[in-house]
């Protein structure tokens, strides 16, 4: 099972390893296994009032005929069902409500017609809630989509700018390295442009990702800190593109590129070596 933890940290939940996150409507993840469809998982989170989960699972029983209370491991749920056909197949969706105080946690798994509801009644078992002001301990988790999104922007920005100043194309290999280093050390772009500093970093971390098999994004969950960075093969290896040029710019320093590869290389040589030893 890998662990999502949703942006801002409401609620964590966990999902077969085959599965992925996708895009989705705003406020709503969508997760499923893109290989072999078995199914999809949604599910949004809501803050009210004082006693607000209580108060929806009431509506819920109130409003949705054939609504009935049930318990998934620790969460008391309203569960729900509605069938529909779409391309002459015909589905289930399978909802659940649940939540404690003042959050609200809304799941709907959809499949087959006929198909059990178990992989979406697993997931909801595995949910836990973060209390408003609770500090979560600092986890790495799969790149969320939302980070995705970011990685691209930033990345696009840097490959359009690389593209305009040096009038050549940018593919993510180590060659790239210069390129970037050129326009960063052209004086262009002022200390203060942190944005600008972080996409190149973004840029830098595109080669660490096609040079070196076994490194890969992923979410960075740190309190208020939610932030995309690279691991190497699951392993303690942790890389922060965005900050190794924003950090030494934001100090008034150099920053080598080709010298943090080589030093990230080196890591991971050792870390090779030593899964060989």
């Amino acid at each position: 099972m890998m662990k999502y933890i949703s942006p801002g940290a409401w609620f964590s939940l966990e999902y077969p390893d085959t599965w992925r996150e996708f895009e989705d409507t705003e406020d709503s993840f969508l997760f499923y296994n893109p290989d072999q469809w078995t199914g999809n998982f949604r599910i949004s989170a809501y803050r009210g009032g004082t006693g607000f989960a209580d108060a929806c699972r009431a509506e819920e029983l109130r409003q949705v005929p054939g609504a009935r209370r049930i318990s998934l491991g620790d969460w008391e749920c309203v569960a729900s069902k509605e069938n529909f056909q779409e391309n002459n197949v015909w589905y289930t969706t399978w909802f659940w409500l649940t939540g404690a105080a003042e959050t609200v946690i809304d799941c709907s798994f959809t499949t087959v017609k006929g198909e059990s509801p178990r992989q979406g009644e697993e997931m909801v078992r595995t949910l836990r809630l973060r209390a408003q002001g609770e500090r979560w301990p600092r986890e790495v988790i799969p790149v969320r989509v939302l980070e995705i999104n970011a990685i691209n922007e930033a990345y696009d920005w840097a490959v359009s700018t690389l593209k305009k100043q040096l009038t050549k194309d940018f593919t993510s290999v180590e060659a790239d390295i210069d390129s970037i280093q050129r326009v960063m050390d052209s004086g262009k772009f002022h200390s203060s442009q942190r944005q600008a500093w972080e996409s190149f970093g973004i840029a830098f971390g595109a080669i660490l990702v096609n040079e070196m098999d076994g490194m890969d994004w992923v979410t960075v969950v740190d309190g208020a800190k939610e932030y995309p960075a690279l691991r190497f093969a699951g392993s303690a290896l942790m890389v922060d593109p965005a900050a190794i040029v924003w950090d030494k710019v934001r100090e008034g320093k150099s920053c080598s590129l080709r010298a943090e590869y080589e030093r990230i290389r080196a890591q991971v040589e050792d870390i090779l070596n030593a899964d060989e030893a």
